[in-house]
């Protein structure tokens, strides 16, 4: 049982992440021509293409790409909610998918930050595809941050602000998951 556990979290947690990735490269706009962004676009393609003949877009925003991400996230935590035996109310389970993408949308800006701090160390070449869509995608969350706190003597501690806000709304987010479901998961 655990390892189908491990297999079905895994296969559920690499695609949702794809997914939302794509979103969120999307929304900020990434350039389309990135070898990084084509292999995502290349790998959502398939249920996403049909999923947009019924869910449109808003105002640049993919919506199928939402859905997408939700309903892959919603059979994951059934398929683990039984798997480990355990009930949960529908309102319980929407709960958990919503808090379960809002925890992942922060991993990815938590990630995001610390590996573009840590490659900003190396000074790495700003046309390489992975650190372009790197900066693409951290750049919403890192920009008010740089005007909260400008560099201090040539070092930049927006990236420190960032991710002690991101683990602090992840913490608060896992604080009211607990109250609202009773600790179901």
């Amino acid at each position: 049982m655990t390892a189908t556990l491990f297999l079905v979290q895994t296969v559920f947690g690499f695609y949702i992440l794809a997914v939302m990735l794509r979103f969120l490269l999307q929304c900020v706009r990434a350039d389309f021509y990135n070898p990084l962004v084509q292999f995502l676009v290349r790998i959502t393609n398939p249920p996403l293409l049909p999923l947009r003949r019924i869910v449109p877009g808003y105002r640049g925003l993919d919506l199928a790409s939402v859905v997408l991400a939700f309903a892959l996230q919603l059979v994951e935590v059934l398929l683990v909610t039984l798997l480990l035996g355990q009930s949960a109310s529908v309102v319980g389970l929407l709960l958990l998918t919503v808090a379960e993408l809002l925890k992942l949308l922060i991993n990815i800006y938590l990630w995001g930050v610390v590996i573009q701090a840590v490659l900003s160390w190396f000074n790495p070449d700003p046309y390489h595809p992975a650190a372009r869509v790197l900066a693409q995608l951290t750049a919403p969350v890192l920009r008010p941050a740089r005007r909260l706190l400008p560099p201090i003597s040539g070092i930049d501690l927006s990236p420190m602000l960032v991710v002690v806000a991101l683990i602090f709304v992840s913490l608060l987010l896992q604080d009211l998951l607990g109250f609202w479901t009773g600790g179901i998961r």
